[in-house]
This record gives C-alpha cells, structure tokens and sequence, in this order.
C-alpha cells in the first residue's frame, strides 16, 4: 500500500474539496465542503460520539429512499454552523444538481459540525450559508490545504490546537481510499507520558515529520490538557468523511464510515466520550468494482488507517493561535517548548 499522488482525499478521482473561514475580530471557525462527482455518491454515516450535531443523516440509512448525496459539509459553529449546508444547496440547485422531483432539485447535503464556540471571542462568530458558498466557490481536486483552516480554523485537540487533515492509500488491486478529518476531541492526540503522537505509527514510510518530543514532552502535552480540555458535554467532536473509488452501496458506506472509527481510536484517547459528538461519513463514487470479500476487507484495514493518519497530519500542520478567548500551542510548539 501506498499513498496517492497528494495523500490527500482528492485522490478518489472526482471529489473536490474547499474551505471557508469567518473573517472579522472575535471571528476562529470556518467551514468544510466535500463535493461528490457529478451525478453525487452513495454515502453512509456512522456516529459514536454523545453529542453529535449533524444534518440529513437519516437519509443515509440504507432502508431510505435517496441513494446518493452530492456533497458533504463539515463545519465549525455548533449547531448554529449547520447553516452553512444551505449555502452549498443553493450552489448545486443553481447548477442542476440534486435529486429530481417535480419541478426542480433537491441536492442532498449531510453535514457535521464541531463545537468552537467562542474561541475567537465572539460567540456569535458562527459559520452561515455564506462560508457554505465560499467554500463551495473554493472547491478544487487539487492538493488539500490542511492546517489551521475550513472546519479545523478552531479546532482544538486535547487542549493543543487541532485543524484539518487528510490521507490517502492506493490499494494493491488500484482501489484508493481517503480521508478528511477535522481534528476537535476532548481527547488527546499525544501520548500524555512520553508527548509521542499516538497515530503516528500508521504512517507509511517516511510520511511524517515528527519533531523529538525530548524528555518532557508528556509533561508539555498534558500541561495543555490540563488548561484547555472541553470539560463539559458536546464541547469536543472530531468529524471525518471517507471517500473511495470503489463501488459500494449504502450499507457497504456505513460500514466503512463504522471501520473509519477505529482510525479515531488509534490517534486520540479518550474517544467517542460523553463530551464529543464523533461521526464519520463514507462515500463511494462507484467508478471502480464493487470489492470481492478479501478485497473488502483490504478497504476497510486501509480506511482506518488513513484516518488515523490525517488526524496525524492535522495536529502536524495546525499552527499556534492566540485570541481574546485564550492560547491554543501547536504540537509542535507545545514539545519545541518542552
């Protein structure tokens, strides 16, 4: 296995991807926006975290009606970032896009979004329908800019500043699967008695650039845990979406979005907790095969795998940010500091 030509989700021919950010004093959330192929994807949801705020994903269960979704929105702004979903409807309905019905469409939109409240320090600086058009104006297939940035411009992980990240694999059959995260956890992305990260090891060869979190690097992690963690319920949620080439239905999505959860596992502890609203989306845009049974279970290893290594990347290329609300150290700022 290896990773694609950017390692990143727009790898799976066809998904684009852009991002949004709220400009303006008290402002640090912004907005994610995966766009399928045209004709949309079948998708699946799986959400394990307590506290999850999310959009349309009842549609997602394989016993409904709509089959495919046209893109994907993940989001800053608690529930209030929902909004932003709208603002992509409106881009694809204008396009021709969606799902056909008498007189017109209905594009089909799931979203997540993260809890950033706040941290800015203006809590009514939220994502709305304009960073959902931004970020779709913004969509490309080119490489993805991670950090700092869309849904991950006020993420924290761990009390250490979370972002966005994104990995990609290229199967030995030619099937290649990826993933999106924007990395928001109560939890700790590192290793809170040696500052080691603990998804690092899922890298292929050479992928990371990991500084030496040197002989107190756990005490430099867990010092930002102690002082910035979510301590109360729905503060936290990491949200993902998982994209591959392969042909998959419904059910087959929502399987891999479950296997995409093991990603999670591996690269935060603790995970999934009362204080999080955890979920991943798949997607399948069906221009390979539908997998055969031992091709399928390659899938899902790989699935969880490049989650855990965009959570990797995120917490990498996240950068140290200051605001009225608070100071968020980097990673790598945080064991640099050590």
């Amino acid at each position: 296995m290896i990773a694609g030509p950017h390692n990143d989700i727009t790898d799976v021919a066809g998904i684009r991807v852009g991002h949004a950010q709220l400009d303006g004093e008290g402002a640090l959330s912004g907005t994610t926006v995966v766009l399928a192929p045209p004709g949309g994807a079948a998708a699946g949801v799986d959400v394990r975290g307590a506290a999850p705020g999310t959009r349309e994903t009842d549609l997602l269960d394989p016993r409904n009606t709509v089959d495919r979704v046209h893109a994907i929105v993940l989001g800053g702004g608690s529930a209030y970032g929902l909004d932003a979903a709208s603002g992509v409807m409106a881009r694809l309905e204008e396009a021709g896009t969606g799902f056909a019905v008498p007189g017109g469409v209905v594009p089909i939109v799931p979203a997540a979004v993260l809890f950033d409240l706040g941290r800015g320090g203006r809590f009514t600086a939220r994502p709305g329908a304009a960073q959902g058009i931004a970020a779709h104006d913004a969509a490309t297939d080119g490489p993805v800019v991670q950090g700092v940035v869309g849904a991950g411009t006020g993420a924290v992980a761990g009390g250490l500043k979370g972002g966005i990240g994104s990995a990609s694999a290229l199967l030995d059959d030619g099937t290649t699967v990826a993933a999106i995260v924007a990395v928001n956890a109560v939890g700790s992305p590192a290793d809170l008695a040696t500052g080691h990260l603990h998804g690092a090891r899922r890298g292929l060869p050479g992928e990371f650039d990991l500084p030496d979190p040197g002989a107190r690097g756990g005490a430099a992690v867990a010092g930002a845990l102690a002082r910035h963690a979510a301590r109360s319920a729905g503060t936290a949620t990491t949200i993902a979406v998982l994209a591959t080439d392969a042909t998959l239905d419904k059910a087959g999505c929502a399987r891999l979005a479950t296997v995409g959860h093991d990603g999670l596992a591996r690269s935060i502890a603790p995970v999934h907790t009362v204080m999080d609203g955890d979920t991943i989306f798949a997607m399948a845009t069906g221009t390979r095969p539908a997998p055969d049974l031992p091709a399928l279970f390659a899938l899902h290893a790989a699935a969880a795998d490049v989650v855990a290594r965009a959570i990797v990347h995120a917490v990498l290329k996240a950068t140290s940010v200051s605001t009225p609300a608070g100071t968020w150290p980097s990673y790598r700022d945080a064991v640099a500091g050590s």
